[in-house]
């Protein structure tokens, strides 16, 4: 009985820190003209002496500077010299780097607004020798109005799992809080064509990977085309995002911590976003808010996972108000058909003018209808014809086309429907996996006609200069003798290094860049790199040739429950055979993974077979036997999410450390 006692007690301060952790304090400063959002189990000291900055301290150790805020005046800057100070401070962090002990920049770049200039920064360096842990910096300079803000989170890596994502939250929500600049002209947007999705996925250095921050925007004249796309805009990982009447984007993480959760305004239209005033109430015990919506009237509604609770915010004023805390399909005469345990979910939802709710079911795509103005569900399920029955459905959107028709959209599997509702009948427009779409055009009222305009002159095509280095992934050390070749994929071309190992390349923002690196002693790197507008810093890293060094075979990969090599696995498999085929002495342990799905005795004798396998190709390809040696480790280590099958793909591995050189 005390042992259970204490557990339970156990668990319950586990509950109470993990709901501390993910609780949030605004902190504003009317006099400096910002705020920003931290975590309230970090306290925040503002020194009697300076009325200009704060100082966060942990609780854990208590008292431990995690991150301070600082301002300046700055009366000289005027007009455009704000660009400039950016662009200035800019060097001058890439500067201060190079000069640390074993530094690498993980990011450095340059923003300028029409109000304001920024240059945000993420970089390590050693904080004393080996083995000794490195010290990581994550900040953000920002200049309006004639001052500079700056805010720093400083702290040793080995505090990465406890504070490094909460740093990331903060350091994203710095904002000024002075008055606005004028509007420049024109008619004010209201609920305008474009629409929104929350990937995902996104596909970052050759993987594809768990996303749920980046933001697809789309034209509603054609959904085919390409996005545009808002890289990891949003602060958290979310499944949930409404459009408001004011075209800003409104999102809540998807963190189940059962605590009052603040809303998060974006504004695609500036790249810019920061933490709302309101609170959505605790959303229950194991429950997310999985999807938002907009209303006739510019209400945005956020809905938990099992559909249990439906809440509206009122942007004017700012009142949070519970429409429901009882799912209502519960009572329609076909609830038994799809609320079983392990039945798919029904949360996902989106609302049309006659405050008519529609919801779709997760597992086939069926449309359930509820009267928000009855609470009551209609009777029978609506199934379009047209959708691939294998599941994976999570969200709905009513949408206006340029015609005038409206349509359903259908976030599904791996791709986006949409939806005829007079005919039932579904039509693919794109691939990709949303958690959650958002528009509001169906609600709009036709705009007055704009005034003529002069035929506007193209703008020049926009470039970025990606600088960095060549550095030892060990020791950080610049390797001026390495051989680098960027670009285009299938077109890159060789980038001379200085003798810091310092480059400079011009690329097109929004494209991926392809990278290879190759140094005697140094496994090769064949990877991509995103890319970004303007000026901005990045250091490519080569592993050495050393025992205990772990290379991932990202593009070796297998069918589900199989040791089955997918055809794409050969060109990686070939670059193996290639680096043992030209390094005799070098001796692999191949280490194989699975997902978690199944029994975990029978994932690892099935990463033993995924083993088996690749070294039976080396082995084929005239490899020694005695060169390789095998280890599975079934489901054990996963590298993603083992929630959605694009990412268990990414478990079902096999990578290999070295043994011997």
């Amino acid at each position: 009985m005390k042992v259970l006692l204490t557990l339970v007690l156990a668990l319950c301060w586990l509950t109470l820190r993990a709901q501390e952790a993910g609780a949030l304090r605004v902190y504003s400063d009317p006099g400096a003209q910002y705020q920003l959002a931290y975590p309230a189990a970090w306290q925040l000291v503002r020194p009697q002496n300076d009325s200009s900055g704060v100082t966060l301290l942990a609780a854990e150790p208590p008292g431990r500077v995690l991150a301070t805020v600082s301002r300046r005046p700055l009366p000289e800057l005027q007009g455009g010299a704000t660009g400039w100070a950016a662009r200035s401070q800019l060097d001058s962090v890439w500067h201060a780097t190079q000069r640390l002990p074993q530094a690498q920049v993980l990011q450095l770049a340059l923003h300028e607004a029409d109000t304001y200039a920024e240059v945000r920064y993420h970089y390590t360096y050693a904080a004393g020798p080996a083995p000794a842990p490195r010290t990581r910096v994550v900040g953000r300079r920002m200049w309006q109005r004639g001052q500079e803000l700056r805010l720093e989170y400083r702290a040793s890596t080995s505090l990465d799992a406890s504070y490094l994502a909460d740093a990331d939250k903060l350091v994203a929500s710095l904002r000024f809080t002075g008055p606005a600049r004028p509007a420049t002209g024109g008619l004010p947007a209201q609920c305008d064509d474009k629409m929104y999705g929350i990937a995902a996925l996104r596909y970052d250095n050759e993987l594809w990977e768990d996303d749920c921050r980046t933001i697809h925007e789309f034209a509603a004249a054609d959904l085919s085309a390409p996005p545009r796309i808002h890289r990891q805009v949003l602060p958290f990982q979310s499944y949930a995002l409404a459009k408001g009447f004011d075209n800003c984007l409104y999102s809540v993480t998807k963190s189940p911590t059962d605590a009052p959760e603040p809303v998060y305004r974006y504004n695609p239209a500036t790249g810019q976003g920061e933490f709302t005033s309101w609170l959505l109430p605790p959303q229950g015990p194991e429950n997310v808010w999985i999807s938002a919506a907009t209303d006739e009237q510019g209400s945005l509604y956020f809905m938990t996972s099992d559909a249990s609770k439906l809440v509206k915010v009122a942007p004017a004023t700012g009142a949070v108000s519970v429409v429901w805390a009882t799912d209502p399909v519960r009572q329609a005469p076909f609830y038994p058909t799809i609320g079983f345990a392990g039945a798919g979910s029904h949360g996902n939802f989106c609302l049309d003018e006659a405050q008519t709710l529609y919801q779709v079911y997760s597992t086939d795509g069926s449309l359930i209808s509820v009267n928000l103005s009855t609470g009551q569900p209609a009777p029978t399920l609506t199934v379009p014809a047209g959708l691939p029955r294998r599941g994976g459905y999570s969200d709905l959107l009513l949408q206006k086309a340029p015609d005038g028709r409206r349509w359903l959209y259908m976030a599904g599997p791996k791709a986006l429907y949409r939806v005829d509702m007079s005919r039932g009948e579904a039509q693919l427009v794109r691939r990709g996996i949303y958690t959650d779409l958002a528009g509001c055009n169906v609600f709009r009222q036709p705009p007055p006609l704009p005034p003529p305009t002069r035929e506007a002159v193209p703008a020049p095509p926009v470039t970025g200069t990606w600088r960095g280095r060549v550095l030892d992934a060990r020791t950080f050390q610049p390797l001026p003798q390495a051989r680098l070749r960027l670009g285009p994929a299938g077109a890159e071309t060789t980038v001379p290094l200085n003798a810091q190992g310092m480059f400079s390349f011009l690329v097109e923002p929004g494209r991926k860049a392809a990278a290879q690196a190759w140094l005697a002693g140094y496994l090769p790197l064949d990877s991509t790199f995103s890319t970004s507008a303007g000026p901005y810093v990045q250091d490519i890293l080569l592993q050495p040739l050393a025992v205990g060094t772990i290379l991932r075979l990202d593009k070796v990969r297998f069918e589900q429950g199989s040791a089955r090599l997918l055809s794409s696995s050969y060109p990686a498999l070939k670059k193996l055979l290639q680096l043992l085929t030209d390094t005799p002495g070098l001796t692999i342990e191949l280490r194989g993974h699975t997902d978690n799905v199944g029994a975990p005795e029978k994932n690892v004798q099935l990463s033993e077979r995924r083993v088996a396998t690749v070294k039976a190709y080396l082995v084929r390809h005239g490899i020694a036997e005695s060169r390789i040696t095998g280890l599975g480790l079934g489901g054990a280590e996963p590298r993603a999410s083992n929630d959605w099958e694009a990412t268990r793909q990414l478990n079902r591995r096999v990578e290999f450390r070295v043994t011997g050189v």
